[in-house]
């Protein structure tokens, strides 16, 4: 079983890099105004498999091996957190989709997105490490981050709401906006599983 497991986290730290490198590509797209479509699906789609190898492989452990515990925390968890790195890629691949539609923003106002993007790549590589190293005073940073990137969002809709018409900029900027909050979100689901693999606690969302 422990070879099994070592292969279930070593899934888990691939699709982690690949999503990580996914939103980063995603955002520095909308900045440049550079096409990355392709690349993003092709990543996206290889998350989802990985995503699809975590649930079989833990299905799979739980059914031949009834782990004790802290194992079983861990095979339970690690089809949440495939999950969180899957929809980070579905999510990434959204943005660019974005950009397909509404063209080249290299001329719009980056500062709100940029703004939320900065935190939303802080809490995914923050999950990661809290995840990669079983850190729960770490994981437990994550959460707080997330009421950030929603206020980027809800006072960005607030600003629309309020505008007789809504720019290009402005709607492509919500639309982008409401993605990252959605990847924080996740974020801070996967640093929950990191409490709940480590110390047994679930930690109630808000």
């Amino acid at each position: 079983m422990d070879i099994a497991l070592e292969r279930l986290g070593d899934i888990l730290l691939n699709m982690a890099a690949i999503s990580e490198k996914s939103v980063s590509r995603a955002i520095q797209s909308y900045t440049s105004g550079e096409s990355a479509r392709d690349e993003i699906r092709k990543a996206s789609i290889e998350l989802r498999t990985d995503e699809e190898d975590v649930s079989e492989l833990a299905i799979e452990l739980i059914a031949r091996y009834q782990p004790v515990a802290s194992d079983l925390r861990f095979i339970k968890s690690s089809m949440e957190i495939a999950y969180g790195f899957s929809r980070f890629g579905r999510y990434a691949y959204d943005i660019s989709e974005v950009l397909e539609i509404f063209g080249s923003q290299a001329a719009c106002d980056h500062s709100r997105v940029e703004a939320a993007a900065k935190t939303t790549m802080e809490m995914i590589r923050m999950s990661i490490d809290a995840f990669t190293n079983r850190d729960v005073e770490l994981a437990k940073q994550i959460a707080p981050l997330d009421d950030y990137v929603d206020e980027k969002y809800r006072s960005h809709v607030s600003q629309i709401v309020g505008s007789s018409v809504p720019d290009k900029c402005q709607i492509t900027a919500m639309l982008i906006l409401r993605y990252l909050e959605r990847i924080a979100d996740h974020s801070a689901s996967i640093s929950e599983s990191v409490i709940y693999i480590t110390t047994g606690e679930k930690s109630p969302r808000k």
